[in-house]
């Protein structure tokens, strides 16, 4: 497949793409590709769906404790470092 790449979309054109894309639940890009293909007469392929097994054999085997293990591991990651993002603390915040 090749990859093309488009200029000069209009900033409007741009959020009204984002927002079909959205509401059909799909990518930008494969809208796009939808639009082309049916615009040009051609057969829009058929979404493909790939199902995949390989964690099957570990659904519903943690225990509480496996659970509370993992929260306490990655609790880190809800801290927001706002100096790193150019932010300050505001007083009563």
């Amino acid at each position: 497949m090749k990859t093309i790449s488009l200029r000069g979309v209009e900033d409007e054109t741009a959020r009204k793409l984002t927002e079909e894309a959205v509401q059909r639940g799909t990518s930008v890009n494969t809208l796009i590709l939808q639009f082309i293909n049916a615009g040009m007469g051609m057969k829009v392929p058929a979404k493909k769906h790939q199902e995949y097994h390989d964690l099957d054999q570990l659904a519903g085997t943690w225990t509480e404790e496996d659970s509370a293990d993992l929260m306490g591991a990655i609790s880190g990651f809800e801290h927001i470092d706002k100096e790193l993002w150019g932010e300050t603390e505001t007083p009563g915040h």
